[in-house]
């Protein structure tokens, strides 16, 4: 299972969690990616699923609210998510509604794993409480394409990100290696293999 994209088109070349499925395919793995559509902007009917159609990997779109029954039914075997920041202490910024995948997936023993570049990784931020979240336009929630879909006058909230807790994390992935927890031993040891690298 995936939410949002994380593919070529969001980060350029190989993408970062359709880059990891990209990966289990080329290694010979049998891979059915759900795709989550990723409301309210539908990334992930738009972008994840044409990005897995050009791939021939064979893709199931689900709605946002159906993946705490598919991952119940024991057919998903991982999550495999992107971030947008990571804080010192492994706490995942990313598109809203991963949050509540990630919790979905522990409740039901399904590993979840964030797949991002070293860059994602903040250390200066000790944990996700201290990211910022963007407040988008209502009118996104209310309206679909520019058509409406709510009554007139509908109140909507309308958060662009929410933080995933590192406990709900099995690991993060990036380009220096693979952190597990704590993160706040493992994430500070993928970072300076940057610097030793540059």
């Amino acid at each position: 299972l995936t939410h949002c994209n994380a593919g070529a088109l969001a980060t350029a070349g190989y993408g970062t969690a359709l880059g990891v499925i990209r990966a289990a395919v080329e290694a010979g793995k049998q891979v059915d990616v759900f795709a989550d559509e990723t409301r309210p902007f539908l990334q992930g009917a738009r972008l994840t699923v044409w990005e897995l159609q050009q791939d021939h990997i064979p893709a199931t779109l689900i709605a946002d609210n159906m993946a705490g029954h598919f991952l119940k039914s024991g057919r998903i075997g991982c999550v495999v998510v992107g971030a947008d920041r990571i804080a010192a202490n492994g706490d995942v910024a990313n598109k809203i509604g991963t949050y509540s995948v990630a919790v979905l997936a522990k409740e039901n023993g399904v590993p979840f794993f964030v797949a991002a570049p070293i860059s994602t990784l903040d250390l200066s931020v000790p944990s996700g409480d201290s990211i910022p979240i963007e407040q988008r336009a209502p009118s996104e929630v209310t309206h679909l394409f520019g058509h409406p879909v709510a009554p007139a006058g509908t109140t909507a909230a309308n958060p662009a990100f929410d933080v995933t807790p590192a406990r709900y994390v099995s690991a993060i992935i990036t380009e220096n290696g693979v952190a597990r927890a704590p993160y706040s031993e493992s994430l500070p040891r993928l970072v300076s293999r940057s610097a030793v690298v540059s």
